[in-house]
């Protein structure tokens, strides 16, 4: 299994979006979306660089596994 890449708040968004998730509010610096279908909340944190266990929390809260978040990276 491969390490992710260190990736800044937008790149993390840009790929959730992909993968479905919708924008439901913000409270200060964290950002918080929804996927419709799943009813899966993930919060971001609005960070010029996500650290590694904060990340792999959102993969977790996402229910994405890092292969398929690096396909949503594109």
């Amino acid at each position: 299994m491969s390490r992710l890449p260190s990736l800044s708040w937008q790149q993390v968004v840009r790929a959730l979006e992909r993968a479905g998730f919708v924008f439901d509010r913000q409270s200060g610096s964290h950002i918080v979306y929804y996927h419709p279908e799943t009813n899966h909340t993930v919060v971001v944190p609005r960070h010029r660089t996500i650290k590694m266990g904060t990340l792999r929390e959102i993969l977790r809260e996402a229910n994405l596994s890092r292969e398929e978040f690096r396909k949503l990276l594109g």
